[in-house]
């Protein structure tokens, strides 16, 4: 029990202390647990053997998260996707697959082993490219939102790759059973036979009686009776989905106990999971498939909330053993070799992403963006190796080297992004130029971007009579706004000779509602300049936002919030006691304090320095809130004296 808590005590402080420093580099949680792993293994010796008994554990979380994916993407979702999925996004998986796979048998790798080879490193890392895409604010862009796409069907293929891996142990010099079933190596008879059979990698770990027991369901049934109850198994996921889960949520709910929701999402998974091993398929397959189904679920957020830190623990304590377990022995003895494998990698999958990004009309920094973004290898590179291993498809030489490489290209990937910085900055043109359509129509109102904000607005104005020109630089929203019947031009609202087609010279208001704050300024400026007298509204993010638009020379100035909470504020109010009309009336009062308090303070607000150290504001703003308190005191004491 002692050595039990002592090594748990080593995990759990290696992750607590490296993952933070690691997210604050700007390197990303799985950095950080590969940086853990390492400095408790390799570096300092402070774990051992029970790493691997621990990595069957911990695959688990593998499984947790393709669960947590399904349960993002609807159906409908998916097959809306589709052209983009299956185009770009399987087209790169597709050709660096191959290509790495050819490499890899040019180096007189056997073609199972060059197979696995080729799929393991056609992925990339979903966890450091979005977190870095988010950070950089790059994710609405045409080359984020592809790579987005390619990091999505990258995370779909990993079900298809994982029960498709035991299939090439035929390819292998291994022995095959009367029965159609593989042979693995000795050491893995522990956790090999699940996995020989084709299950996930969850699989490993749950003991030999339960392998046996998995083995034995289809074992000696005809081809055709195998595919039946495959098919049954799917079947009884998905009705089990559509139709049963939600009375049993039901029930659960009505105990009123909270840690039964967490019991029933850890059933669902691992009875899932424990049906496909009885059927021969991968546990992940039908954990993905389940969340699928379970998306449009009204309980979908209950079980992210529930599964969410039992994966984030499990895949954590994965890559801390997947960093435990490198040899850096083997680094040390090739340290060039592995090093130039790692970017041969990255330049053969670089070179055919920049292809694609070409083939699909991404232009200038998205481009660069697409490429650079995605060459490196992903964090399931691990886990498809480790389940080469166990189902005997990869030896643990070639395991070894595989692991070093795609942990060698992920550390590479923040050098990458700045790569990406500086050619971004040299760059003359704008990222994704796009053609402007050709403008026909001038109306009373210019709305100037239309994503949530404008499109209410649009429509509102529209709705009343009144004719507008919609601008937006998007063109997935202007294909929206089109196929739902509204008409909207394709162009940079920024542009001076866009407005002037739009008509900005006779347009009497213009509706600034574009995401970027600083396009936002520089169009609020322009168009005060050419037009003095136009009224302009805006839409703000913060009250930093409303004092540069203020002093830009905006008239209405609406932060994206503000109205929705206090629309929220009132209700809660009606809620503690409060008359309908008192509700509103506090909700009237509050709102014109808070309109003059803002034309005071963005009198004293200074762009160079941060409001909580501006002395003058925090001490006008503390004035103005007792002013607010002292006219809710006041209001209540005129009302007790009135109905008294």
């Amino acid at each position: 029990m002692e050595g039990f808590l002592f090594q748990a005590s080593i995990y759990l402080a290696a992750a607590v202390i490296a993952v933070p420093i690691a997210s604050r580099l700007g390197l990303g949680s799985v950095l950080g647990y590969l940086a853990a792993g390492i400095l408790i293994g390799p570096a300092f010796g402070l774990v051992g053997s029970e790493t691997k008994d621990l990595q069957h554990f911990a695959e688990f979380g593998v499984v947790m998260m393709l669960f947590l994916i399904g349960l993002e993407l609807e159906p409908r979702a998916l097959w809306n996707m589709r052209h983009r999925l299956l185009g770009l996004g399987g087209m790169q998986v597709v050709l660096s697959a191959a290509a790495l796979m050819g490499i890899a048998m040019a180096y007189d790798q056997p073609m199972g082993v060059a197979i696995a080879i080729g799929l393991t490193l056609s992925l990339s890392s979903t966890a450091i490219v979005l977190q870095t895409l988010s950070e950089k604010g790059l994710m609405q862009t045409a080359g984020g939102r592809s790579v987005f796409s390619v990091l999505l069907t990258q995370d779909i293929a990993v079900i298809p790759i994982l029960a498709f891996l035991p299939l090439l142990v035929a390819q292998l010099p291994a022995q095959m059973r009367p029965d159609g079933s593989i042979s693995v190596n000795p050491e893995d008879a522990a956790h090999g036979a699940e996995a020989a059979s084709g299950h996930g990698p969850a699989a490993a770990g749950h003991g030999a009686e339960t392998a046996q027991a998995a083995i034995s369901l289809v074992q000696g049934l005809p081809g055709w009776a195998i595919t039946l109850v495959t098919l049954g198994a799917i079947a009884g996921i998905i009705i089990t989905g559509v139709f049963f889960t939600r009375p049993v949520f039901r029930f659960i709910h009505a105990a009123k106990l909270r840690e039964m929701y967490t019991a029933l999402a850890l059933l669902i998974v691992v009875g899932i999971s424990f049906l496909m091993m009885l059927v021969g398929l991968s546990p992940a397959l039908g954990a993905f498939l389940a969340g699928v189904v379970l998306a449009s679920s009204e309980f979908r957020h209950e079980l992210e909330t529930d599964l969410e830190p039992f994966k984030g623990l499990l895949l954590g304590l994965f890559f801390i053993t997947v960093g435990a377990g490198i040899n850096f022995d083997l680094l040390f003895a090739d340290t060039i070799i592995i090093v130039g494998m790692a970017l041969l990698v990255i330049l053969v999958k670089g070179l055919i992403l920049y292809g694609l990004g070409t083939l699909f009309k991404l232009q200038g920094r998205d481009r660069w963006l697409f490429a650079l973004g995605l060459a490196q290898a992903g964090e399931f590179g691990f886990v498809l190796v480790s389940f080469s291993v166990a189902t005997g498809v990869m030896p643990n030489d070639v395991a070894e080297t595989l692991l070093l490489v795609v942990a060698l290209s992920m550390l590479i990937t923040p050098l990458l992004f700045i790569t990406y910085d500086q050619i971004s900055k040299r760059m003359d043109t704008k990222s994704g130029p796009i053609v402007a359509d050709e403008i026909d129509e001038q109306g009373t109102v210019i709305i100037a971007g239309v994503g949530r904000f404008g499109q209410i607005v649009n429509r509102l104005v529209q709705a009343s009579g009144f004719r507008t020109v919609v601008l937006d630089h998007n063109p997935e929203t202007i294909a929206v706004m089109r196929r739902f019947g509204f008409k909207a031009f394709l162009g940079d609202p920024t542009r001076a000779d866009i407005l002037r087609k739009a008509g900005l010279r006779d347009a009497k208001v213009l509706v600034v509602a574009l995401d970027d704050p600083k396009s936002a300024l520089q169009l609020i400026a322009y168009a005060r300049k050419e037009r003095p007298d136009l009224h302009i509204v805006t839409r703000a993010h913060d009250r930093t936002d409303v004092y540069q638009q203020y002093q830009a020379g905006a008239n209405d100035i609406v932060r994206e919030m503000f109205d929705s909470s206090l629309r929220a504020g009132r209700y809660v109010l009606e809620n503690l006691g409060l008359s309908d009309y008192e509700a509103a009336e506090a909700q009237r009062m509050f709102y014109s304090h808070d309109r003059a308090s803002v034309r005071e303070l963005a009198a004293l607000w200074r762009p160079d320095i941060p409001p909580s150290e501006n002395k003058a504001y925090v001490a006008r703003a503390k004035e103005l809130q007792k002013d607010l308190e002292t006219a809710f005191l006041n209001r209540i004491d005129q009302e007790d004296k009135t109905q008294g």
